[in-house]
């Protein structure tokens, strides 16, 4: 039978299923939507499905509201915004993933996009029989079982310690403040980290900065910052009273998450500073009890993957499903090829090729 359908999801059933859903991340809850919503570019579009034998499921979803889009966009989640997927109450089951896309495929939209959480099991591969398309994806997931002693002595690479006791013994102090008390000064970093991007890639600064801002602008973090407060903390990493390295660590029961971090590579470098924030955060995740410590995507950057192994972080894969009216994705694709044949052809014209994938 279908299940019953209410849309945009109750926020009160939806924070319920929430905290009965052991893999539940901070971007599937209601206070997150609420920062996508309130950047002025997205509206709640969640569902919430109650099948006859009584199980909740509750779908973040929301919509874009440019006017250059005339249908919208569904997300669950948007690019630079995190997984999204289902809760529920028990075990999500294929069948319910075949229902639920079968709906969103009613809805009308240019392109609807999940994010599948990459701990909810195998479930979502019935998304392709609902003629959905996948998109191979993986993320780095570090477990905490044991503590942050046995994360330290059996998971930490013997470069990532050695590390480490180098940025203890230099003149590092780390700070960490909640909500959004710090984060114009990790946008400053940001600013800077353009820049030197900018003079390696031979873009002109200007250009550079319009296309880091627009694709990470500062009200972004601000009301995430605002709306999540205490569960939203700012680490910077200062030598001799300067801010070299920052990172945002995001939490929410089981799991904490290094959803973004920046430094100035000349300063930070020497002293290892990144690789002490990871540890103070990581031992800080494993105080406040959580048992994953999520570390994102890498992109396929070889340096990155590497980085996030040296701590003992784990690649685990996950589906990117997606349904589109028009070939947008296959656009997208297509102008890849070309600015990386672009970059080849022509080394000094990789502002040319950002623009085209921008």
């Amino acid at each position: 039978m279908k299940p019953k359908i209410i849309h945009p999801a109750p926020r009160g059933a939806w924070a319920a299923i929430a905290q009965q859903d052991p893999h539940a991340l901070i971007f599937q809850t209601p206070a997150w939507t609420d920062s996508l919503c309130a950047t002025g570019r997205y509206q709640d579009a969640s569902r919430m499905y109650e099948t006859d034998d009584g199980q909740i499921l509750i779908l973040p979803l929301v919509r874009t509201t440019s006017m250059a889009d005339p249908l919208g966009s569904l997300a669950s989640m948007p690019d630079g915004w995190g997984l999204g997927g289902l809760l529920s109450n028990r075990p999500v089951q294929p069948e319910h993933v075949y229902q639920v896309l079968a709906d969103l495929a009613e809805v009308p939209a240019l392109r609807t996009t999940i994010r599948a959480n990459p701990l909810g099991g195998p479930a979502w591969l019935a998304a392709q029989s609902a003629g959905y398309q996948r998109a191979a994806r993986s993320t780095h997931i570090l477990k905490l079982d044991g503590g942050f002693a046995r994360i330290w002595s059996e998971r930490f690479a013997t470069a990532t310690r050695t590390n480490l006791r180098k940025a203890e013994k230099s003149d590092l102090e780390v700070e960490c403040v909640p909500g959004d008390g710090k984060i114009g000064l990790f946008y400053q970093l940001y600013e800077r980290w353009l820049e030197r991007r900018a003079d390696e890639r031979h873009i002109p600064r200007p250009m550079a900065r319009w296309l880091g801002k627009r694709r990470e602008p500062l009200y972004k973090f601000e009301h995430v910052a605002r709306t999540l407060q205490e569960t939203c903390q700012v680490w910077t990493a200062y030598l001799e009273d300067e801010p070299i390295a920052s990172a945002i660590l995001l939490r929410y029961r089981q799991h904490a998450f290094f959803w973004r971090g920046t430094s100035l590579k000349e300063q930070a470098g020497p002293v290892r500073a990144n690789d002490l924030l990871q540890q103070r955060m990581i031992e800080a995740a494993c105080q406040a009890g959580c048992r994953f410590y999520h570390m994102g995507e890498s992109g396929g950057v070889a340096s990155l993957v590497h980085y996030k192994a040296r701590f003992g972080a784990e690649e685990v894969p996950y589906g990117l499903y997606y349904r589109e009216r028009l070939p947008l994705t296959a656009t997208k694709n297509w102008l890849n090829r070309l600015a990386r044949r672009i970059r080849q052809a022509y080394p000094r014209s990789v502002a040319l090729g950002s623009v085209l994938v921008g």
